[in-house]
């Protein structure tokens, strides 16, 4: 097998037992199994499986960022456009939290707290370079620190459900408050100079 093919039946089977199990729950001895290669061959592609995961959340926080952003409606008012793609974001988050990593693991691992806190980083940065090639955004004054404001505080609340929930259904409400209690709030002071 050429290098990209192992590499990426590597990222594949990772993805198949991270989704099933979870990370926490998932050996590198099964993924090597799952991808038909020596466990060796995935410490030749990867340093660890914490690196491996972080790769599949980039690529798919990535491929999804840009989705959003490209299906992003222009002609929607600023508020509505705005307040969807960071709610659109704050799912994507749910979903890597919910379907890669595990709650379990999220909660009991510090580990873990620390890794969320490197992807919400660079979460943040993605969306701040995608927004900025949004062309109908303004560019006035300090718009794009404004937004960067509620990229940051939107993330920040977002991951903290993680670590207060108790239950799926815990989340979901947390979202429902967020999306009506909060969200609209921070929208407004984004964009209002």
């Amino acid at each position: 097998m050429e290098a990209e093919k192992i590499k990426d039946s590597i990222k594949r089977a990772a993805q198949e037992l991270f989704r099933k199990f979870g990370y926490h729950k998932t050996s590198v001895n099964e993924i090597a199994k799952r991808a038909r290669i020596a466990k060796a061959t995935i410490y030749k592609y990867f340093e660890s499986k914490e690196e491996l995961l972080h790769t599949l959340l980039m690529d798919y926080i990535r491929l999804s960022v840009d989705d959003l952003i490209s299906k992003s409606n222009p002609e929607a008012d600023e508020e509505k456009h705005l307040s969807g793609l960071i709610m659109k974001t704050c799912r994507l988050s749910y979903t890597v939290c919910n379907e890669f990593i595990g709650w379990d693991f999220i909660r009991e691992s510090t580990n873990s707290q620390e890794f969320l806190k490197n992807l919400s980083n660079e979460l943040e940065d993605m969306l701040m370079s995608s927004f900025a090639r949004i062309t109908h955004i303004r560019r006035d004054g300090n718009y794009m620190q404004r937004l960067r404001f509620l990229i940051t505080c939107s993330k920040s609340i977002v991951f903290s459900f993680a670590f207060t929930s108790v239950s799926d259904s815990d989340v979901r409400k947390n979202f429902v408050s967020f999306q009506k209690d909060v969200l609209p709030y921070l929208v407004k002071a984004a964009i209002t100079i």
